[in-house]
């Protein structure tokens, strides 16, 4: 039976067509306003949770016993003509494995744990039409074995993290920070696009073999120049460091907090906030094809754990915290890719992502026990001081607490250097516009009506 490579196929589609099936269904039981109870949507997404692992679990043994490093799917052709073509393919090894592998069982437990922290919620139905989504995308950017296919994934997962900051749309907050988030993910969007183009410039292809080589991860071993490999990992970086919250992205992190609890934890401590950390290690031929790019990506990764570091200790909430916790070994994952290593950070992610899901899902109660500890003592808790803190004079101290308070001036840079240079050419192409619409109207003239009256 695990020779039988249509098997294989069936389960393997079966992986990403199952959560697509979960969104539709939910999708259409809303659009058509019939509201499913509580309790059978959470049967149904434990249903497909359950499903989709079992499918990935199948693959995977039959990668173990047939002793095959990978598995590609063709789903099929959706666009073939001269210098492009566009197939839908899925590709199953091990670092696309251990990815799915991760998204079932931590949707499957945050989901569950959804089902009860949204009791009773009104927008409990589109949490979980959001949370498909989501899901559908993780899986799909995963298993993707071109950049259009992670493309598709991206941004499913992008389109469903801004809509579940903006949860709660009653308050004003949240719709606002979804919304800061949605631009940054468009610069990432944009880089990932521009680094698409780049690989069909170069192999007239968007498939990951033709431009990393045709071994298996981690074996594998590009073809690409230097030039080629720096101009399209720099992309690729740029795309992650948005996704990822790298820096100078860095400061849509504690925005994200606005959404619930449960989408916290899956996006911004569990899966989405190590998407781009996955596609770097999936684009790690091109690190070894550039010692440059290798060691760009070294520096930002050690520069965002370290600011990370400085920003979270200062922070009053728990779930900012939590986020520049995440955020500290996000940017040690970063660096460790750029330093060579393939299992250490895949390993390192995995980890990661299993420790800040109970974190945050721990974080509600944990205040809850807080406060019940402070009033058992009668006086607050307070956090001893690390040792670096007392050999650093106080100037110094106070300076980096106010960079901390800050979160390092990278709203206000970006603000200043990013969105405002792109405003003002916006404003004056809009004047140029409605000067050149005055000027079109005002060398129209009117038709003569009494010119064109039929005779009486």
């Amino acid at each position: 039976m695990f020779d039988d490579l249509s098997w294989v196929h069936g389960f393997g589609t079966l992986v990403h067509a199952i959560p697509l099936a979960l969104f539709a269904i939910l999708s259409f039981v809303a659009l058509f306003d019939r509201r499913l109870s509580e309790q059978s949507i959470g049967a149904l997404k434990m249903a497909s949770n359950l499903s989709g692992l079992l499918a990935t679990i199948f693959v995977c043994i039959h990668l173990v016993v047939s002793g095959e490093e990978h598995v590609e799917i063709l789903i099929g052709d959706w666009a073939v003509i001269p210098h492009y073509d566009f197939q839908v393919k899925l590709t199953f090894d091990v670092l696309s494995i251990a990815f799915v592998l991760l998204t079932f069982v931590l949707c499957g437990v945050i989901g569950w744990f959804a089902t009860r922290y949204l009791h009773r919620e009104r927008g409990f139905n589109r949490f979980f039409v959001l949370f498909a989504l989501f899901q559908a995308g993780m899986v799909i950017a995963s298993l993707g074995d071109n950049i259009a296919v992670l493309f598709i994934g991206w941004e499913m997962v992008g389109l469903s993290g801004a809509f579940l900051v903006a949860f709660f749309q009653e308050r004003p907050a949240p719709p606002r920070q979804g919304l800061h988030i949605w631009i940054v993910y468009r610069v990432a969007d944009a880089a990932l696009l521009g680094a698409a183009f780049a690989m069909h410039h170069h192999s007239g292809t968007a498939d990951f073999n033709h431009l990393f080589g045709d071994a298996p991860w981690p074996n594998e071993n590009s073809n690409a120049t230097p030039t080629q490999a720096l101009i399209v990992g720099f992309l690729l970086l740029i795309a992650a460091a948005g996704k990822s919250a790298l820096i100078p992205f860095s400061g849509w992190l504690p925005r994200a907090m606005e959404g619930p609890t449960p989408s916290s934890a899956i996006f911004y401590g569990a899966l989405s906030v190590h998407l781009g950390a996955y596609l770097l290690l999936r684009a790690s031929p091109l690190l070894e094809a550039s010692p440059l790019l290798a060691g760009i990506v070294v520096t930002l990764g050690l520069l965002t754990a370290l600011y990370a570091y400085l920003a979270g200790s200062v922070q009053t909430d728990i779930k900012s915290a939590l986020a520049y916790a995440s955020l500290v070994q996000v940017g040690l994952i970063v660096a460790e890719i750029g330093f060579g290593w393939r299992y250490i950070p895949l390993a390192h992610m995995v980890g990661h992502a299993c420790l800040r899901t109970v974190q945050f899902l721990r974080a509600p109660t944990l205040l809850h026990d807080y406060h019940t500890l402070s009033n058992a003592i009668g006086d607050h808790l307070h956090p001893p001081g690390g040792p670096l803190g007392r050999l650093m004079p106080a100037r110094l101290q106070l300076w980096l607490y106010r960079f901390g308070m800050e979160r390092g001036y990278l709203d206000a840079f970006l603000s200043a250097w990013v969105v405002m240079p792109f405003i003002l050419a916006f404003r004056y192409f809009d004047k140029l516009e409605h000067c050149w619409m005055r000027f079109l109207k005002s060398e129209r003239t009117s038709p003569d009506l009494n010119a064109i009256k039929e005779p009486k």
